[in-house]
């Protein structure tokens, strides 16, 4: 099953990121949706109903930016593919995981101060003579 969702939740976890130095840069992380809100009279984080959990995996050029950005507690909205796999060991189980597309806080909960990465344009080069 692979669909697209967009979940609002919590950094359960410290991020984990892998840098190999042949392939893909990835980071993941466990997201928790806390379903809470915020209570309108005290401002104060009120429960409103049952936790999901969730393995986000990021890759490429955000997996490097999640990776410098994302902290455990940290409020975050998470667009991407949702995929539930079933795994076998002591136990049967079901993992639910999320490939992410797009990352950013939740910014009913605080601010966040974005910071244009600078990648480097390489083009080819010219052919001399024609």
């Amino acid at each position: 099953m692979a669909e697209t969702v967009t979940v609002r939740g919590t950094v359960a976890t410290s991020p984990r990121h892998l840098a190999p130095e042949a392939g893909v840069p990835i980071t993941s992380f466990r997201l928790v949706t806390n379903d809470r809100r915020r209570g309108r009279r005290s401002g104060a984080s009120v429960p409103d109903g049952q936790s999901n959990w969730f393995t986000v995996t990021a890759f490429d050029e955000l997996a490097i930016s999640a990776a410098a950005c994302i902290a455990r507690g940290d409020p975050l909205v998470v667009a991407g593919r949702l995929c539930v796999r079933d795994w076998e060991g002591e136990q049967l189980g079901v993992t639910v995981e999320i490939e992410a597309e797009a990352i950013g806080h939740d910014l009913t909960w605080g601010r966040s101060e974005f910071t244009r990465s600078t990648a480097v344009l390489v083009l080819p080069a010219a052919r001399v003579g024609g």
